[in-house]
């Protein structure tokens, strides 16, 4: 099976399926549903197999395939993953189903077309699949910005309140940033002996002081994208007035696609730009980390509250890339996997419990758990997760993260550890307004309010759960997969730690 080109027919599938689905017609929503989970269905089965086929201790590229497209400047259409890029190619396997799921009445809310909803969701697993997939950094570009235009319409034409406003923001922010990566681009092909293969560019000797300018325009896209601090200012709208499902997607994958990017390209290409910039950068994700877990702790909006908890989180992801050690590289990557596992059920649940109320006012909620016992446990559950509970899968990546870190930063690592505070306070003070205390009289009133989780939506939560709960105690099937990738990440910056610290301490969280 490693002969099979999985990767370019996992990234053709869904745009396959998204056709099959925008055709059918309006008055059949049911099938255009149907279709669309079976298609998703047919891209999960297909990574798992991949997933397989997958050797950690072969090639760093796997699945390598190479496809004629603009001769005259040697781009190709050139795919390959290694352990970083599989782990989030599975991550999107498993998130579009069940987010189909998830958001089975909400387009129909919206009162517009039910088909192209779906076939929207699959055009944009199609685009989350190439982004992660490509090895040519002129195709990597390409799917980098063709990916804002689903996202753009998902949020403009079915999300809520301002969503006008939201999208707009949300495709100004990312275009811009997308403006820099192309002038990077441009240069890079210009230095790097015109050629856009990722392979042969990791080869190139650039000069310090070029170097270090594509660094930039490589890193404020990828900043923007994540977002980082102070890039981060669009999230909040984007993530508060994106329907559930579309913003679980927004923030538990497309913004990976930015700390994605600083592993895959800032680092190999530009080692010694990065390792002058790593200061800043850490101190950015410190701030990101303190500044926006202030921020949540403020808010009244559920959706708005879980999106700057992520602006946090992705501080954590910061961290650990550029602290440089194998512990902590490998936990920024793990720390990927598990916030959009924890922050898409999280951001899944938060649409659940708006949907019923009719608002996601915080305010608006109390005593709910009275009501919905089920669905405020679930909430409760994914809370504490995105906190980073021991025994949880967010836990492990933050505690590799940290510890990687305090071994060459105390002072970075000391401070993040004080999100972990910040992050028990929004979150539990969230739960406790919403769920717990006394029931608010209204809510008796609202029908919905009156209706536990469904068999549809237990569909949805279960799998998010026993992943988030299996990764907690066993990551090892993960992190065996990731652990090579980081690795020859960190040599190329000239960073390496000794094999029996990477292993001791994997074990102690085994």
């Amino acid at each position: 099976m490693s002969n099979f080109p999985f990767l370019s027919v996992l990234t053709v599938a869904p745009l396959v399926g998204a056709l099959v689905v925008a055709v059918l017609p309006r008055r059949r929503p049911d099938l255009a549903k149907q279709v669309a989970f079976g298609w998703s269905l047919l891209v999960l089965v297909l990574s798992v197999v991949m997933w397989v086929s997958f050797k950690a201790g072969g090639d760093r590229l796997q699945f390598r395939e190479s496809y004629t497209w603009i001769p005259q400047w040697d781009a190709r259409f050139t795919f390959a993953a290694d352990g970083i890029a599989l782990v989030m190619l599975m991550l999107i396997a498993v998130l579009v189903p069940l987010v189909i799921l998830a958001s089975w009445h909400d387009a129909e809310s919206s009162k517009r077309s039910v088909p192209v909803y779906f076939a929207l969701l699959l055009i944009l697993e199609s685009t989350m699949i190439g982004v992660f997939a490509a090895a040519d950094v002129f195709l990597f570009y390409v799917f980098f910005e063709v990916m804002l235009v689903p996202m753009y319409f998902l949020i403009g034409s079915y999300g809520g309140h301002q969503r006008q406003y939201a999208a707009v923001k949300f495709f100004l922010y990312s275009l811009v940033g997308g403006l820099f990566m192309l002038a990077a681009v441009i240069g890079l092909w210009v230095v790097g002996g015109k050629t856009f293969d990722w392979q042969a560019l990791t080869q190139v000797d650039i000069s310090t002081g070029t170097g270090r300018w594509l660094f930039l325009g490589f890193f404020l896209a990828f900043a923007i994208k994540a977002p980082f601090f102070p890039f981060h200012t669009w999230l909040p709208d984007a993530g508060g007035a994106a329907p559930a499902g579309a913003a679980a997607l927004l923030v538990g994958v497309l913004d990976k696609v930015g700390t994605f990017g600083i592993l895959r390209y800032c680092l190999p290409l530009f080692p010694e730009a990065s390792k002058w910039f790593a200061p800043w950068a850490l101190a950015l994700g410190v701030i990101g980390i303190i500044y926006a877990a202030l921020l949540a702790v403020g808010q009244n909006d559920l959706k708005r509250l879980v999106s700057y908890t992520s602006i946090a989180h992705f501080g954590f992801i910061g961290v650990g890339i550029f602290a440089f050690t194998t512990q902590a590289g490998t936990g920024a990557v793990l720390y990927m996997l598990n916030h959009g596992l924890a922050t898409g059920l999280l951001f899944l649940v938060v649409g659940m419990l708006v949907a019923r109320r009719g608002s996601a006012l915080i305010s608006d909620f109390g005593g709910a758990g009275k009501l919905v016992p089920l669905l405020a446990g679930v909430l409760f559950f994914a809370g504490l997760a995105s906190l980073a509970l021991p025994g949880t899968a967010p836990f492990v990546s933050e505690f590799l993260v940290l510890i990687g870190t305090f071994t060459v930063n105390k002072p970075v690592a000391v401070i993040s550890t004080l999100g972990i505070i910040l992050a028990a306070a929004y979150v539990l003070w969230m739960v406790q307004r919403t769920t717990q205390g006394t029931l608010n009289p209204a809510l008796v009133e609202i029908e919905p309010m009156r209706r536990d989780l469904s068999l549809r939506e237990k569909f949805v939560v279960a799998p998010l759960i026993a992943l988030i709960v299996l990764l907690g105690f066993y990551p090892k099937p993960v992190t065996d997969v990731i652990n090579p990738a980081v690795r020859a990440t960190m040599e190329d910056v000239g960073r390496t730690d000794p094999a029996p610290e990477v292993g001791s301490v994997q074990e102690a969280h085994r």
